[in-house]
């Protein structure tokens, strides 16, 4: 059993965010280049730090009252950048367990090493999941070649978190950098959700132009779930209000994309929905406690 295990106390934050980027480790590091730090900075305006480290994060949201899951994205086979160190990023949550959650994240490009790495990051440095960006990481999660780390990470028993829909990323410059939006169409991961039905399956974000998929793959399957990041609220599909609110709503997760987007900002936007107050602290910080096994 790994020592890194956060230690939250579910009675003394308000909200669990499910979304936040580490952007920067201590060696300044970056964990895109600069070009598409700027392109996605454009288009999700009024962000604040945009490259915070793991202790800057901590502190961020301690001084909120809430928890956040943390993270980067691997995509160095995609991209020629080398990625931040999901085990640093671990490491360094842990000494802030009172508020941070570590994912990691694996290049699915490398094989047997990506299951073999993911297997080290969740056995000896605690962490509790696993993020993925189809399009930045330019692969098909349909793809069968994917098989063996997907039944890894069932094995493991943690969920596995994907970006879905637009992407900031690339956004505004020409061919959008080579992003493919395709590879984000949540309906990619329907047969991934189906034939691993022990792994539990995110969505992130409004999956726009997808979102009736994402909410279909939601109510069908136990497994699948939907994050609330990456748009504010105020901008949300109007069938994605309706459903978080109503038949979904122990099936969404809040969650921002900081530092994108300020958790306070999203807050704002998200009361104003005419969602039931009552149904508010499922959906801040109940159905992801139940998802990341904090309950």
């Amino acid at each position: 059993m790994s020592r890194y295990l956060p230690r939250i106390d579910l009675g003394a934050v308000s909200a669990i965010d499910v979304h936040v980027h580490v952007e920067s480790d201590d060696h300044g590091h970056l964990s895109l280049d600069q070009e598409l730090m700027d392109a996605s900075a454009a288009y999700f305006k009024g962000s604040e730090n945009r490259t915070p480290t793991v202790a800057d994060l901590a502190t961020r949201y301690r001084d909120a009252g809430m928890a956040a899951v943390v993270f980067t994205v691997d995509a160095t086979t995609a991209t020629g950048h080398p990625a931040l160190s999901s085990e640093q990023i671990a490491e360094e949550a842990a000494e802030h367990a009172d508020v941070l959650i570590p994912f990691g994240s694996v290049d699915p490009h490398q094989g047997a090493a990506a299951v073999s790495r993911a297997r080290h990051l969740v056995e000896d440095f605690g962490v509790r999941g696993f993020k993925f960006h189809p399009s930045l990481q330019a692969f098909s999660p349909d793809d069968p070649a994917f098989t063996p780390l997907w039944a890894a990470l069932e094995e493991l028993g943690v969920p596995a978190l994907f970006h879905t829909g637009q992407n900031g990323i690339g956004a505004g410059l020409p061919g959008g950098r080579g992003i493919k939006l395709r590879y984000s169409n949540p309906l990619l991961l329907d047969d991934l959700a189906a034939d691993f039905p022990g792994l539990t399956v995110i969505l992130a974000h409004p999956s726009v132009p997808w979102q009736a998929e994402a909410i279909s793959m939601a109510t069908h399957k136990a497994n699948v779930f939907i994050d609330l990041s990456g748009w504010r609220p105020k901008y949300f599909p109007p069938e994605l209000v309706r459903a978080a609110g109503g038949m979904l709503r122990h099936k969404v997760l809040f969650g921002t994309d900081y530092p994108l987007i300020t958790p306070e900002r999203w807050m704002e936007d998200f009361e104003a929905l005419g969602i039931d107050p009552e149904r508010w602290a499922g959906i801040l910080k109940g159905n992801a406690a139940g998802v990341l096994g904090l309950a």
